[in-house]
């Protein structure tokens, strides 16, 4: 963990210490700590100076947390003796916090606070720690900031990501590649091809790589692909001459995120101009992207470039449903979406730096048409540019994969 940043990133909000409260380490704020440690609701408390205190509540989960190398909380034998007096659960963390605190040095002072445990809780608690002389500050904009850049590690476990999302969409070309058709309507295997016939062929592949899908995974067809986050319905047919839209975003450690867009047959005229517009934005942003450039800057030269075609953007209408109607990218780590971001931004979290990962994304929509199209690489930056995690082909035909 980068101990150096985290103490600077303390002193810079005036806290004492981070405490993350977890309901287990699949939470982003504490798997940055923990890893691939597989804990259930547990904590970490973060101070200047020291090995971070980490804590978990079934003991069951002991060996797990040895793993880390981190100085172990003991919090186990609390549940134990709270529960053995009724104690609620609220009450519970109550207890484990407050003796954590104590051990760490903390009877008072400004803690910055992380995590994604239950609203309702959290709040309990942190009234009861308040009454004690603490004030909570937000932890949550410290943690992204501290996610920013990635480390060797990280940067490794992305790489591994980004390597099977590129292997599913090596399967979703040839699926499509080989597909027969009947009239319009497309046949894989003696069946019609459908969106889920798709999605189930992408599972396959990112399981054996290692890889879950969280936050699910979007296969649109046709009218579909014109609202961007639509994911397509399974029983949805594919069709030739219609764009496919495959937005894959996988997760080991961390995730990966990846577009392409699709067409079996002849596309139509707008659809092809689109795409090869989508492609030009993506390989010219690409370009541009450098250690130093603010993400807003790549997305307005993104909505000038669409704009001089004829094109609507979020630049120039914000709020359109037509055109180009979101933003050039995000961070991507941890979570789906991190810094560095792409909108106006303070500086710290929408300049691009040495070891960000990021996507880019140009898309352009016309659902009153009928079509979508959205072209998304993730990259990783370096001293000389931006890295291309996902080296794909661009093509519309997936034949041509």
């Amino acid at each position: 963990m980068r101990q150096g940043l985290l103490d600077t990133a303390l002193d810079g909000a005036g806290a004492a210490a981070l405490l993350v409260v977890a309901e287990s380490s699949r939470d982003p704020d504490l798997a940055v700590f923990v890893g691939s440690a597989h804990l259930g609701q547990s904590f970490l408390l973060a101070a200047p100076g020291r090995t971070p205190l980490l804590g978990f509540l079934v003991d069951m989960e002991r060996d797990e947390a040895a793993a880390t190398g981190f100085e172990l909380a003991g919090a186990a034998q609390t549940v134990l003796e709270c529960r053995r007096r009724g104690a609620t659960e609220s009450e519970i963390w109550i207890a484990v916090l407050a003796v954590a605190l104590e051990r760490v040095g903390l009877a008072k002072g400004t803690v910055a606070l992380a995590g994604r445990a239950p609203a309702g809780r959290t709040h309990v608690v942190i009234a009861a720690l308040e009454e004690r002389g603490f004030v909570f500050t937000d932890g949550h904009s410290l943690m992204l900031n501290l996610r920013k850049a990635k480390s060797r590690d990280e940067i490794d476990a992305v790489r591994r990501a980004a390597e099977g999302t590129c292997r599913a969409f090596r399967r979703v070309a040839e699926v499509l590649a080989s597909a027969k058709r009947r009239g319009k309507s497309l046949r894989h295997a003696g069946r019609a091809l459908t969106a889920g016939v798709l999605r189930r062929e992408i599972a396959l592949v990112l399981a054996s790589h290692g890889l879950e899908q969280p936050e699910g995974n979007i296969v649109a067809t046709g009218a579909d692909t014109g609202v961007p986050h639509t994911q397509g319905a399974d029983s949805k047919q594919l069709r030739a001459g219609e764009s496919i839209v495959v937005d894959l975003y996988p997760k080991g450690l961390l995730f990966a995120d990846c577009t392409r867009t699709f067409c079996v047959g002849e596309p139509g005229n707008a659809l092809h101009a689109a795409h090869a517009l989508c492609a030009d934005a993506l390989q010219t942003s690409q370009a541009a992207a450098g250690p130093g450039v603010l993400g807003a800057d790549l997305q307005k030269e993104v909505c000038r470039l669409f704009e001089a075609r004829g094109f609507v953007t979020a630049g120039s209408n914000p709020g359109t449903r037509s055109g180009y109607v979101h933003g050039l990218g995000h961070g991507v780590g941890y979570e789906l979406h991190e810094y560095p971001s792409f909108r106006s931004a303070p500086d710290n979290i929408g300049t691009l730096e040495v070891n960000d990962v990021f996507t880019l994304e140009p898309g352009l929509y016309a659902p009153e048409e009928g079509y979508g199209v959205r072209l998304e690489n993730l990259l990783l930056l370096t001293e000389e540019g931006a890295e291309n995690l996902t080296p794909l082909p661009y093509d519309l035909d997936p034949r041509a994969w």
